[in-house]
């Protein structure tokens, strides 16, 4: 069974600094990409940033040049730091991996956390 655990979440000023911490554990085989994705109140979940196993990375737009994403592949492990926050950054903060198992080393999927929330005051 995997697990992934998120932490990091919490509350900031505008302007502030936050890092976000994702652990994968469990049966796991090989991790392909790993991503943050986030949900504010009344609006749908979206992408915010994703890196895959050779460390390409992706981000939103709206966080371009603020948030960055890395990993740890010995730790199967990803972060986010996000710089620079702003009120509309407010959201639950979900990680989401793609990966196969020992139990399925041919069959990827998707895996998620259960969110940590990220509240930016103005």
């Amino acid at each position: 069974q995997v697990q992934l655990v998120e932490s990091g979440g919490g509350l900031v000023q505008a302007g502030g600094s936050l890092r976000l911490s994702c652990a994968a554990s469990g049966n796991i085989f090989s991790i392909y990409y790993m991503a943050w994705h986030r949900q504010a109140p009344g609006k749908q979940r979206e992408l915010v940033a994703v890196i895959t196993s050779g460390s390409i990375t992706n981000y939103a737009d709206s966080v371009k040049g603020r948030f960055t994403i890395s990993r740890d592949n010995a730790k199967n492990t990803v972060y986010l730091q996000m710089n620079s926050l702003k009120p509309e950054d407010t959201a639950v903060y979900y990680c989401n991996a793609d990966l196969t198992t020992t139990t399925s080393v041919r069959t990827r999927r998707s895996y998620w956390g259960q969110g940590t929330q990220v509240t930016v005051s103005s």
